[in-house]
């Protein structure tokens, strides 16, 4: 490999480029400098004062402004979301048919919504009464002559990166509108029928940046660093060239993030990315594509020849930037049958095999065409499809040899295994709850696994413990856990804690988080509450997935095996570009390492997420937040619908009720259930996001689908999404003295 390296000149100083231009700008005339055209600018403020609360134009049509609010000089000016902002001259856009708005921001991590970037109208009471705005949020451009009735977007589609500078630009003429982000043309509208001179009648007292002309929205927090209205469309190229200094440095990190993996001794297709995190494109040539291909395709030399070395290069093109590097990847050549089989041999491991205490993988195929054979020495404790009988509590503890046959074509190799299988644990009665959730994205500890211990047998009474700290960090991945659910192994006396590979605070970024988020869950493992293993990243989502969303998992004894389940946003784009919903997607799995190919479990042509499970008498109840917006078309928008079936795959529900926790509170997600230890009776919180966090429901008739809040409660600290286990005496004494 080598470093990136730049394709063409770009200015890597913003100030630099801002004098350049700003020299040339007051070198005009005046009368040259009143033309409202796309030569030159009709306003731009530089943002390179020190003090002071006027902002100077540097177009030399003398349209200054004023600071308003304490907004703070530094790298540009900063805003900081209370009631910082700029007001600019009145009547800005009056005579223009056309028009070009362009600025470089930075938006805090913990930007409220909704907000405007900058907006050039009118206000009128509660409601905006014209205007030309841009946001971050769903980053958008959009015209109005009255109101949000009247609006004529051109839209990206998602929101803007926050914690980073980017270049925002917009032109408008002949009814098409261009939205460009950091030089690159990502949304247009050819039906536009404002024009910026119509609104408000050419007359806009209300032109500000930092705040939107709707009084109850919220300000700017962040900086602007550059702004500037143009009186014309100004062209694409000159758009890119604007933009080059924050092009330049986000393709070259572009470039440097792309990662291929170990390109040593490639034998399967690679996966080439075509979109930075940046925003850039990119494109791939290849040095030998009948070897590998530009769509990442490997094709192995035959087994008599050589490997082959094969150089890939990437080109990173965002606006007029572009930046190149280059990846050194080595073919292997086919194997033959020997080795084919040596290697499926040697890769050979049977999970928990020395404390089997539930059902085996045994796997039946290796990565290089073999098929495996299992024979087992005590076939009554060990099946050769791996399924687990063990002793009745006290009994024996089994020794069984596996035995495994590798074999493709003529040659065959054995690989044995020595299976340690304890006896069945004491049954005993469920004296208390054990309660893990994570605090949410407010502190940078707060998604990580926190835990509490219910007062004995009270589900609703609760003791913070460690300290009310994490349990358990997640040090893989995006080093964040969120949603962490626990289950029990049908035996008793294993868990397993699987959660969210996400980490929000200090980004904010919940748009890049649902395209290109984690594939993987986080997973530990335990088989006393306390000790757990070393967390471990499991991919369990598809390539054409953009997040895996609130993994939860249930035993279905029908399959002998548990059901992971969890929500992802599936795209049709490779650079994951369009708009799409939450799906509810499943996979199987007996240890937690392997797991089978991801299915489609809900699909309600809108997003849904945060399902549930639970079983009772034969029957299983699933609980779901439906992800819409809470409108009158999609009233139940918010809040959990319950669904039921006797087979926990099935993608066919039947419907119970929905609208859960409506009139209780204000919105829901990440739903728990449990059952009473001590009476017929169900309990389930509900995350209020936004507000309290959660809060809980109890009924005594699952079908029904009744559920009322309970009476008398004292939740742990700000509970986010997480589960509550029901444990013994002995398990609820370990946590205690563990971390009480």
């Amino acid at each position: 490999m080598t470093d990136p390296k730049q394709i063409g000149e770009t200015v890597t100083s913003k100030r630099l480029l801002g004098t350049v231009l700003a020299a040339a700008a007051v070198a005009l005339p005046a009368s040259a400098a009143v033309a409202a055209t796309a030569d030159e600018p009709l306003l731009w403020y530089q943002f390179d004062e020190l003090d002071g609360t006027v902002v100077h134009d540097s177009s030399g049509n003398g349209h200054d402004g004023t600071v308003l609010g304490g907004a703070a000089w530094g790298d540009g000016l900063e805003f900081d979301g209370i009631d910082d902002h700029v007001d600019l001259p009145d009547d800005l856009m009056a005579g223009l048919d056309a028009i070009t708005v362009a600025a470089e921001v930075w938006i805090a991590p913990d930007q409220a919504s909704p907000y405007f970037i900058y907006g050039l109208g009118n206000t009128s009471g509660s409601r905006g009464d014209g205007y030309l705005f841009t946001t971050g949020n769903q980053y958008r451009t959009t015209l109005s002559t009255c109101h949000w009735t009247c609006e004529q977007n051109t839209a990206a589609g998602f929101d803007l990166t926050r914690g980073t500078w980017n270049h925002l630009a917009y032109t408008l003429a002949d009814s098409t509108g261009v939205l460009y982000l950091n030089g690159q043309e990502i949304a247009r509208n050819e039906n536009v029928t404002i024009t910026p001179g119509e609104i408000g009648g050419g007359s806009t007292a209300a032109n500000y940046i930092g705040r939107s002309m709707y009084p109850g929205d919220r300000y700017l927090k962040g900086s602007v660093a550059d702004f500037r209205i143009y009186g014309g469309a100004l062209a694409p190229a000159e758009i890119g060239d604007m933009a080059a200094h924050i092009s330049a440095e986000k393709a070259a990190a572009d470039a440097d993030a792309i990662d291929l993996g170990d390109t040593s001794a490639v034998i399967g297709d690679l996966t080439l990315p075509t979109q930075g995190a940046g925003g850039s494109a990119i494109t791939w040539t290849s040095g030998d594509p009948a070897v590998v291909d530009e769509t990442g395709a490997v094709t192995r030399p035959g087994p008599e020849s050589e490997d082959a070395t094969v150089n890939l290069t990437a080109t990173v093109i965002l606006g007029s930037v572009q930046q190149q590097r280059d990846f050194s990847v080595t073919v292997l050549a086919e194997y033959d049958d020997a080795e084919a089989v040596a290697i499926d041999a040697a890769a050979l491991e049977v999970i928990n095999v020395d404390d089997a205490r539930s059902a085996l993988h045994l796997p039946t195929e290796g990565a290089n065409g073999t098929t495996i054979t299992w024979k087992s020495s005590k076939s009554s404790v060990i099946s050769a499809d791996g399924l687990v009988n063990r002793d009745e509590p006290g009994g024996a503890t089994y020794t069984v040899k596996l035995k495994a046959t590798v074999e493709r074509g003529g040659a065959k190799e054995k690989v044995k295994f020595t299976a340690t299988v304890p006896p069945l644990p004491e049954q005993a009665d469920y004296t208390g709850y054990f309660f893990t959730y994570f605090t949410g994205e407010g502190t940078a500890s707060g998604e990580q696994v926190y835990a509490a211990l219910s007062e004995g047998n009270d589900p609703l009474h609760w003791t913070e413990l460690n300290g009310a700290q994490p349990i358990l960090r997640s040090d893989q991945g995006e080093e964040g856990v969120r949603d962490p659910y626990i289950i029990r192994s049908p035996e008793g006396d294993r868990f397993y804690l699987i959660g969210t590979d996400l980490k929000i605070h200090g980004s904010g970024d919940w748009d890049g988080a649902q395209r290109h988020g984690s594939r993987s869950i986080m997973v530990w493992e335990s088989t006393d509450l306390v000790n757990w293993s070393e967390g471990r990243l499991a991919e369990v989502s598809p390539e054409d997935a953009g997040n895996t969303w609130a993994p939860e998992t249930y035993w279905d004894a029908e399959l002998d095996a548990y059901v992971v389940f969890w929500a992802s946003k599936l795209y049709e784009t490779p650079d994951h570009t369009d708009n799409t919903y939450n799906r509810m997607m499943y996979a199987t799995t007996r240890d937690f390492v392997n797991f089978s190919e991801p299915q489609v479990w809900v699909d309600a042509g809108y997003s849904t997420i945060d399902s549930t499970v639970i079983d009772h008498d034969g029957v299983y109840y699933r609980f779901t937040k439906d992800e819409r917006s809470n409108t009158p078309n999609s009233p139940c928008g918010k809040f959990i619908l319950a669904e039921s079936s006797t087979s926990l795959t099935d993608t066919e529900w039947d419907f119970l009720t929905e609208c859960i926790g409506s009139g209780d509170i204000g919105a829901g997600e990440g739903p728990l259930i449990f059952k009473s230890n001590t009476e017929e009776k169900w309990y389930m919180f509900i995350d209020e996001f936004g507000g309290r966090g959660y809060v809980p429901f109890e009924t005594t008739d699952l079908a029904g689908g009744q559920w009322t809040v309970s009476a008398d409660y004292d939740l742990p600290s700000s509970p986010r999404h997480g589960t509550v286990l029901p444990v013994t005496a002995e398990e609820y004494e370990r946590i205690q003295q563990a971390w009480q």
